[in-house]
């Protein structure tokens, strides 16, 4: 006779769980503007949960406008934007054709950003986007879908131009201009979940690769190629489906 196990909770299904006790939080007064994040080690505690389920949680928090990280500092939550500023909302992220707009955006601005951090880069910024990288690796291996790794490698080589603006606006933007958070690129990919993940991390490997020789129009081109790829699987997937 086989019995059945109980379902265990898989980490993707957590992150809402927390973002939601977060947010309450926040509306109740319990955190306000200004007010530094609980670290990660105390939310791990508090809800029973793996470091990864709590970045996701975060950069969750960040794509809503809601909190703002400060390298080497801790995250911290923020005034919300005030209306009628510049802002992209998750909801002008509703269909594939806006998630392509954004990475129309995202090739222009992370073009130059990989060219100057190629020119501007230290030997610490590196070490960042190694760790970027092997946080991604990680999560391929452990079934995750790499968003949080996949931003952070992007906002270390914003980070990396010198021009805090860079990294402003995608600290700004959040994991949500990571095309995986709005749409299933992987499940839709031909080659499978697990090969679509790793070309993704060959492409941020060679971008690293540029910016740590110091090789700035092969940075550029790399970054260009790796964002036109999203863009162009995207396209692919808009077609099938019209």
């Amino acid at each position: 006779m086989v019995t059945s196990a109980t379902p265990t909770r898989r980490p993707r299904g957590l992150v809402p769980e927390i973002v939601a006790a977060l947010t309450s939080d926040l509306q109740q007064g319990q955190l306000k503007p200004g007010d530094k994040l609980p670290t990660e080690s105390v939310l791990m505690s508090r809800f029973d949960v793996s470091r990864t389920v709590v970045r996701e949680a975060i950069s969750s928090l960040q794509a809503a406008g809601l909190v703002a990280t400060r390298h080497g500092i801790g995250t911290f939550v923020i005034e919300p934007p005030a209306t009628g500023n510049f802002r992209i909302a998750q909801q002008d992220l509703a269909t594939l054709a806006d998630v392509i707009a954004v990475l129309e955006l995202r090739i222009s601005l992370e073009t130059e950003a990989a060219g100057l951090a190629a020119q501007r880069r230290t030997p610490e910024q590196l070490n960042l986007m190694a760790a970027a990288l092997d946080a991604f690796k990680e999560a391929i291996d452990q079934s995750s879908d790499a968003v949080p790794s996949d931003f952070q490698f992007h906002l270390e080589v914003a980070r990396a131009t010198g021009n805090r603006h860079f990294a402003d606006l995608m600290s700004y933007l959040g994991t949500m201009i990571i095309p995986r958070s709005r749409v299933n690129t992987p499940q839709a990919a031909p080659e499978g979940r697990r090969a679509y993940l790793q070309r993704v991390h060959a492409e941020h490997e060679t971008i690293y690769n540029a910016i740590r020789n110091q090789d700035v129009e092969t940075a550029r081109a790399a970054m260009r190629t790796h964002l036109s790829n999203n863009r162009d699987r995207l396209r692919a997937a808009q077609q099938t489906a019209a």
